[in-house]
């Protein structure tokens, strides 16, 4: 017998006033790795999402009607940025960060826009961004820029 282990989950569109939620959300997300990279501090990691925070581009997870999550997906130059993709950590390994991945690249694919993101080195979402067609452009120290073109 088989089961999924994805929870349901739907696409909001994000509203000003999720800016807390998602700013302690992405400290709790990135917490581990930033301690590993020896650059967690508790107010810039919760600031840096404040002051770059864009509703009209971003998209809030719900899970059983809570905020269980943040992705941004906004135009930059002839395509697109993926931002701010956090999930709570009771999500994680779980399908539904491939899940919501999946249906931002079919956007994308329709568009015919390349996506290109970056991701902390070491980040365990290097690989789920590795498995959707994500290679890498350049890299430094902190972080790996990745691009993926889009599939017709």
């Amino acid at each position: 017998m088989t089961t999924s282990t994805t929870a349901t989950w739907t696409l909001r569109p994000a509203l000003p006033e999720d800016v807390e939620a998602l700013a302690e959300l992405r400290a709790v997300v990135m917490r581990p790795d930033l301690e590993r990279l020896g650059r967690y501090d508790e107010h810039r990691v919760r600031q840096r999402l404040r002051d770059h925070y864009a509703p009209e581009h971003t998209s809030i997870v719900v899970v059983d009607g809570e905020l269980a999550g943040s992705v941004t997906l906004r135009p930059a130059g002839s395509g697109l940025r993926l931002e701010n993709f956090y999930l709570s950590p009771a999500l994680h390994g779980r399908g539904t960060g491939t899940a919501v991945l999946r249906s931002l690249l079919a956007r994308a694919d329709e568009e015919g826009a390349a996506v290109r993101l970056d991701v902390l080195q070491g980040s365990a979402a290097r690989a789920l961004y590795e498995r959707h067609g994500f290679t890498v452009e350049r890299q430094d120290p902190v972080d790996v820029f990745m691009v993926r073109t889009p599939v017709s």
